[in-house]
């Protein structure tokens, strides 16, 4: 009998997904009919766990979930989501929602699903904070965790509710694919392992709580959340014998060149792997970590205080980002909501799928990602993706929107091909400082020596010659359906006029949001 006390108890032998439709026959019978349409609030919190039917799935299918086919994958979810609308439509908040948008049952199929209405983060606002009337499971139940963002991007607060039961079923799930699949290779040997973190755990702007979580049941390892660290406290972390990891955003992961100046170097060359948390890191930043620490591996891991675990790069020679099976499910969507095609941009779209309690369908995170393929053949088969930038990294110039990240590496080109400067070489931060009504845009870029930079791009560019590389480069920060919205010449006729101009580290002209992360873009009146 493979059926434990958490899972419908099996009347005959388990369907096997190598059967047609077998994958389909699996997932319905994972999660039966009994349990696909419950009936209450009270209902909802008698259900198996999901992380109960993953892991039946994997002892169905002899094999890790992470491991099994597409096919099994998708139907699992597709079943889970299907659970989800119903139990979301218990809640009359969000049964208006969605009938409103046309959903009155439960979607038979992807295609389906994807005409349930996004949410944002107003939904998310007026839906879990306050009074909470989006929850499904009153909060007066007990069991709950609040989690809370400090809007760094918006500047507005943000809370979301988690059930306590679920919160560990998602640590414990993160937590064994990253050692499986991400950390392995870096941390061997038969010395103690260590994996610390640098997010303050304890600020509630911070996801630090969240992704702490998920570090701490990463098998095999010892955890440590130091919180920032100075150089002492750094030091003596690296003292401890064995091969190490640590996680941060980007800034606390940058910082980590300077502060590990001095340090014995048998410490430093037991450092294996840095995950930056937010953001990019700039490749001045990764040539100066790879210098001091030589056997270092740079990866993101990428995540939101929504969801701890988003998308990990597993390959340092591949910006990709891989989902983690049975987490989330992870969309990229134009703007109707529905999938873009593979190898096209659009907005990153993340549904949990432990969430009995307090369902939060569609959420748009305000990240914009690529679609890449799924991995195939033998091992991990998973979803891929690559980071593209904020939503709110678009530089609009009169009615043409611009990707402040493709204009930052097309600019970057322009200005090494012409031999004025080299961005990657000297940059600490970037931004983009857009007047609109002035119609200015100017890229600020922090370095070591101002006047050397400044003296060197004037006199290899001339007086137009920033203008010109602008004027040359944006038109290839344009997608792929836009190419021809402007041209240099249509640029040059919007009145705008554009500014290269170098600062000092931490100059007060760049601005930063409240925990000290950099905008790409701002804009000004």
């Amino acid at each position: 009998m493979l059926s434990t006390s958490h899972v419908p108890q099996a009347t005959h032998v388990p369907p096997t997904a190598l059967t047609p439709g077998g994958a389909r026959e699996l997932a319905d019978w994972l999660i039966p009919e009994e349990e696909l349409l419950p009936e209450s609030a009270e209902a909802v919190t008698a259900l198996p766990s999901f992380a109960d039917k993953l892991r039946e799935c994997e002892r169905v299918c002899q094999a890790p979930y992470s491991e099994v086919s597409h096919d099994v994958q998708e139907a699992v979810v597709l079943r889970r989501l299907q659970q989800m609308v119903n139990t979301a439509m218990l809640n009359p908040l969000w049964r208006d929602r969605l009938r409103n948008a046309g959903t009155v049952q439960a979607p038979e199929t992807y295609e389906a699903w994807q005409r349930i209405p996004l949410s944002d983060k107003d939904i998310q606002r007026d839906f879990f904070m306050e009074t909470r009337p989006g929850m499904v499971v009153p909060l007066a139940r007990g069991e709950f965790e609040i989690v809370a963002s400090g809007g760094t991007s918006g500047g507005r607060p943000l809370e979301v509710v988690y059930s306590l039961r679920e919160l560990k079923d998602t640590y414990e799930i993160a937590g064994r694919f990253m050692g499986a699949y991400q950390l392995a290779r870096y941390l061997v040997g038969t010395d103690p392992k260590w994996l610390f973190t640098t997010l303050a755990d304890y600020q509630m702007w911070s996801s630090g709580t969240m992704v702490g979580g998920v570090l701490q049941h990463v098998p095999g390892v010892n955890y440590v959340g130091a919180g920032p660290v100075t150089a002492p406290v750094l030091e003596h972390m690296f003292s401890y014998k064995g091969p190490k990891a640590l996680m941060g955003i980007s800034a606390g992961i940058g910082i980590l060149s300077e502060l590990g100046v001095g340090m014995r170097k048998e410490s430093r060359e037991s450092f294996r792997v840095a995950l930056y948390g937010s953001g990019v890191l700039s490749q001045r930043k990764r040539v100066e970590l790879q210098a001091l620490y030589p056997n270092l591996a740079i990866l993101s891991y990428f995540a939101a205080t929504q969801a701890e675990t988003i998308g990990l790069q597993l390959d340092p020679a591949s910006p990709n980002l891989s989902a983690v099976p049975g987490l989330h499910l992870i969309e990229i969507v134009d703007e109707n909501g529905r999938w873009v095609p593979e190898g096209e941009e659009g907005e990153l779209v993340v549904t949990r799928l432990h969430a009995h309690e307090t369902p939060l369908l569609r959420l748009k995170l305000g990240d914009r990602m690529i679609r890449r393929p799924r991995t195939e053949g033998p091992g991990l088969k998973t979803q891929q993706f690559e980071f593209a930038g904020r939503t709110g990294d678009v530089l609009h110039i009169n009615d043409s929107q611009y990707s402040a990240a493709r204009a930052y590496e097309a600019l970057r080109d322009e200005l090494k091909a012409a031999e004025a400067v080299d961005l990657d070489a000297v940059a600490h931060e970037v931004q983009f400082v857009n007047h609109r009504e002035g119609k200015a845009i100017t890229l600020l870029v922090s370095v070591d020596d101002v006047l050397g930079a400044t003296y060197r791009s004037d006199t290899t560019l001339g007086p137009y010659g920033v203008q010109q590389v602008f004027v040359n480069a944006l038109p290839r920060s344009l997608s792929l359906f836009n190419h021809g919205e402007a041209n240099p010449a249509s640029i040059e006729k919007t009145g705008y006029s554009f500014q290269l101009k170098f600062v000092p580290r931490l100059s007060a002209e760049i601005e930063r949001t409240a925990v000290g992360k950099v905008p790409l873009v701002r804009d000004r009146g």
